[in-house]
């Protein structure tokens, strides 16, 4: 039945981040009536509302930790509701709304993680709706779990019920799994127990390919200077810095950590941070004539489980041929990675898309390379671009990126690389044509640099010629 209320959209990023449970628990609390739902602008909310300033005040004072609203707008409208509150499903299809970047494990998944009695004990794919992978799995919006690559792994009864369970932290959490009904971890060459395994490899100073979030890592004891010049010699990279992992105790014993860079460090997007070297040493083949090194904490609950049988901390550096992208698959990493690695340790959940880490600085603060963690988050553009056109900007040659623009926002892509090479060329279309898919962005203006005979140039003025227009 219709009856006098609200429509209330909220935009931002809003979406796989536990926006609609926390909307379902709040409307009870607060004695309103209504659906939510995410569609392709956000989530809409259909209510009947008592104190609607109230309400709509609170989704965004109280919003989850992994959310970013930017607009609430209310709206009276007449609208069928029943007696209740209740989750509706997913409308429309199309991406004004955007993904939420892949977010390091929280402490409460980890918790479960270490815990023996809990189902998911030792389980390299623990995760809920306020961590885990977002942007390196979706293949479509709205973001819903037949839109990811975690498609395939059909729910247990008991991770059906967390999912459809709107007081769990796990209600439509898309990536959900257990060790009956998920992914799964093995070791090539094969063992009894991955983990153990790998850790046994690393700490006799072999190297381990890990498949990751946006692609796999080649990984050595970072304390063996034996282990580090040898996977400097295969990958045949002499002296460009090497990133390291380890936990926040292990960060300090090497390195000067102000407060500000705990903090980075410890941010959902766990990128790499740039730190002085000070304490005990580490080889200098690490980062030759440097006085800083590259640190991230462990972000996925595999990291976890492999940094804590280890004990040490461990370089991990993307695995890639010189000058090509990061490899996803795992018959490309048997292919191109074999005369690196020992040894991989591998899983089936697919990479949608590679993202390398992200590079930062925290004094003062600065973005070095943008990707993993903060990809595909956007920047708010001043108030008069909320009805500017779609425009794509592409970077210079050396280090390639994309931007979009729409609805007031720009949209910053991942870290491509250099584009002379041919793969990254290749990976550089490829990105082109996804985020436009994804995002549902039609152009009317691409923007490029100056030198006429950069590649990402060319290519944007043959796209606006192909498109009926001109490339600025």
């Amino acid at each position: 039945m219709q009856q006098d209320g609200f429509l209330i959209r909220v935009r931002g990023q809003v979406q796989g981040v536990g926006f609609r449970p926390f909307v379902w628990a709040l409307a009870r609390r607060m004695g309103v009536r209504g659906v939510v739902l995410n569609d392709p602008e956000g989530v809409l909310i259909r209510c009947v509302c008592a104190n609607v300033s109230v309400f709509a005040a609170a989704l965004r004072d109280e919003a989850p930790p992994l959310a970013r609203v930017d607009a609430v707008e209310v709206a009276a409208a007449r609208v069928e509701i029943g007696e209740g509150f209740e989750i509706g499903a997913s409308e429309g299809v199309g991406a004004e709304t955007r993904v939420t970047p892949d977010a390091a494990s929280c402490e409460a998944c980890l918790a479960e993680m270490r815990d023996a009695s809990d189902r998911r004990y030792g389980y390299p794919f623990v995760n809920c709706t306020h961590c885990g992978p977002r942007f390196t799995i979706v293949t479509g919006l709205p973001y819903d779990r037949w839109r990811t690559t975690m498609a395939r792994f059909a729910l247990c009864s008991d991770c059906a019920a967390e999912y459809g369970d709107p007081a769990d932290r796990r209600f439509h959490a898309q990536p959900v799994a257990c060790p009956v009904c998920g992914p799964r971890v093995w070791i090539e060459p094969e063992a009894d127990d991955p983990i153990a395994a790998a850790a046994e490899r690393l700490l006799a100073g072999q190297v381990l390919a890990i498949k990751g979030l946006g692609g796999f890592h080649l990984a050595v004891d970072a304390t063996n200077a034996v282990a580090v010049d040898l996977l400097r010699e295969r990958k045949r990279r002499p002296g460009k810095p090497l990133a390291l992992m380890g936990t926040l105790e292990m960060v300090r014993r090497y390195a000067d950590l102000s407060e500000s860079a705990e903090a980075l460090l410890a941010d959902p997007a766990a990128p790499i941070v740039l730190l002085p070297i000070e304490g005990e040493p580490l080889p200098e083949a690490l980062a030759p004539g440097q006085g800083q090194l590259g640190w991230m904490l462990p972000y996925t609950p595999l990291h976890h489980l492999v940094l804590e049988a280890v004990g040490r901390p461990l370089v991990m550096t993307s695995g890639n041929l010189s000058g090509e992208p990061q490899v996803i698959g795992n018959d490309e990493a048997r292919d191109k990675l074999s005369a690196f690695a020992d040894a991989f340790l591998m899983h089936d959940r697919d990479i949608a898309r590679r993202l390398d880490d992200s590079v930062e600085r925290a004094d003062p603060p600065m973005v070095l390379r943008r990707a993993r963690g903060r990809v595909p988050g956007t920047v708010p553009l001043p108030n008069g671009f909320e009805d500017a056109p779609q425009v794509v900007a592409y970077g210079g040659q050396m280090k390639g990126a994309i931007c979009l623009l729409k609805n007031g926002q720009a949209l910053l892509g991942h870290h491509l690389g250099e584009l002379d090479e041919a793969l990254t060329w290749d990976a550089f279309l490829a990105a082109d044509r996804d985020y436009a898919d994804l995002f549902d962005h039609k152009p009317t203006v691409v923007a490029v640099d100056l030198h006429p005979d950069f590649r990402p140039s060319r290519h944007g003025a043959a796209r606006a010629e192909a498109e009926g227009g001109a490339a600025d």
